[in-house]
């Protein structure tokens, strides 16, 4: 099984070096990325493309590759193809027949060639040929050159022919490694998961900062969905979750600061705490999910003064979005019912928050802050490898018992989220398999039967072990973790 996978045409428009730079990085990615599926796949790189290849005899992990490649940055589109030498125009005819002739039937169709390389023949004539043969000797609806119900599409590149199976988009972006790390600002909701995504999607290193205003709940959402973003479109690289303990700040502030600048300050306070996590990671750029005027702390005005706060640069992927456009998106990545779902905590609101806050009436509120809070905020945080946040969360609920084998009469549950359960379902010979995502868990253990063993899975196991512990935590015992040896 091969994969042929094409650059995002940002980087294919580089200078030479900067070009060479970045298709390395992306292949060393995918390395690594495609080495936890199977230590045997081939990652090579040339000018143009990438060439995955899958051990024959292995095409089971030929969807779990797809998954890989399509949330893998760097990656405008990639294919799964059948390779051949290349012979002559009839060969290549009968190699396309054997993949594409039977689907063609009472369907209209094209066929397209891009060719590389000195040849005696042009890509017309191939479509031509090619073409000409199927259309001849299978029962199709005939060929039609604009809008056909199939495309067969083949590349020729030197002594090779590449017939293209099936085509997919890639993530787009810069491969991650390419572009400085930068800190982002999270709580877990739409803006915040969103923005991250975006900073990763561009190849930029994203460690993530979260500051507790005072609820645990709220804090392993935020690292559950922090997780989630991190290993399914970043986890070639390592990065940082870092803990801020804020509810000492929030009560200063509740105390010490006018209403109507609560808001203000409290994003100040947080924009310093994130600059010195940031220097400590040798980062030059903080990262926040605030959008133009979506709530009264973020008028341009405000964010001017929030900005005053800090010296470091501030990215605002969200900045112009409309909130229909940011959900959307979270939506697209697998991240809203995370977002939906995230135990929310608010220590601050204002009733009558200001729109146009003046930095000289800012500095004098601060004046009565006392700074010796914040600084003990900042000496408290605590950073965790983003691999091992699980773990904390898994540490907060009770001991699930976790088996590689299903007992007579039980039934697995798939968590996993409805597009990874698509691309590579759970088929398991006389044992019930129920496909119910991780997020709709809690209401349909409600519905099911009491006097039967259900045995969580997932890909990992990390997300069955804390959904298995979220539902003894409720008194649910019938539950468990199925975890199949590889």
């Amino acid at each position: 099984m091969h994969f042929v996978v094409k650059f995002f045409p940002e980087i294919t428009i580089k200078s030479n070096p900067v070009r060479k730079r970045m298709s390395r990085q992306l292949k060393e990615n995918l390395r690594r990325l495609l080495r936890a599926v199977d230590e045997r796949i081939k990652v090579r790189q040339d000018w143009e493309k990438i060439d995955v290849s899958v051990p024959d005899g292995e095409a089971h992990l030929g969807e779990r590759v797809e998954e890989v490649l399509a949330h893998t940055p760097g990656i405008a589109n990639f294919a799964r193809v059948q390779q051949f030498p290349l012979v002559d125009l009839h060969d290549i005819y009968e190699k396309t027949a054997s993949i594409w002739g039977k689907a063609l039937a009472g369907k209209t169709f094209c066929v397209r060639v891009k060719r590389t390389g000195q040849h005696d023949f042009s890509s017309l004539d191939v479509e031509q040929y090619v073409g000409g043969g199927l259309n001849q000797h299978f029962d199709s609806a005939g060929v039609k050159l604009k809008h056909p119900d199939i495309t067969v599409r083949m590349e020729i590149r030197k002594d090779t022919v590449n017939v293209i199976e099936q085509q997919h988009k890639g993530l787009g972006g810069f491969p991650l490694g390419t572009q400085e790390a930068v800190v982002s600002l999270v709580s877990g909701g739409f803006d915040s998961t969103v923005a991250s995504y975006l900073t990763v999607k561009r190849g930029i290193r994203t460690h993530f900062c979260f500051f507790n205003l005072g609820g645990r709940a709220h804090e392993l959402g935020v690292k559950e969905i922090a997780f989630y973003l991190w290993n399914k479109f970043g986890s070639s690289h390592r990065v940082q979750f870092i803990t801020v303990p804020f509810d000492g700040v929030v009560a200063e502030i509740l105390e010490n600061v006018d209403d109507s600048h609560m808001g203000v300050i409290l994003k100040r306070m947080m924009l310093r705490a994130a600059t010195e996590v940031a220097n400590e990671y040798n980062v030059d750029a903080l990262v926040t999910g605030e959008a133009v005027a979506q709530v009264s702390s973020q008028t341009l005005r405000n964010l001017s003064v929030i900005d005053r706060a800090t010296d470091m640069l501030v990215l605002r992927p969200l900045a112009t979005s409309d909130k229909n456009d940011i959900i959307r998106t979270a939506r697209e990545i697998g991240a809203e019912d995370f977002a939906a779902n995230i135990p929310e905590y608010c220590g601050v609101i204002s009733v009558r928050p200001t729109t146009k806050a003046k930095l000289e009436r800012v500095l004098e509120e601060e004046n009565n802050f006392d700074f010796s809070v914040l600084d003990r905020a900042i000496e408290e945080r605590v950073a965790q490898n983003i691999d091992e946040v699980m773990e904390d969360v898994l540490h907060e609920h009770q001991e699930v018992r976790v088996s590689s084998s299903v007992p007579a009469g039980a039934v697995i549950i798939d968590i996993r989220h409805p597009t990874d359960e698509e691309i590579n379902p759970l088929e398991m010979d006389g044992i019930e398999v129920q496909a119910i995502p991780f997020y709709r868990l809690s209401t349909a253990a409600q519905e099911l039967d009491k006097d039967r063993s259900y045995l969580l899975y997932c890909d990992k196991g990390v997300m069955s072990q804390l959904h298995a512990s979220h539902l003894a935590d409720a008194g649910y015992v019938n539950f468990s973790v199925y975890r199949p040896e590889k």
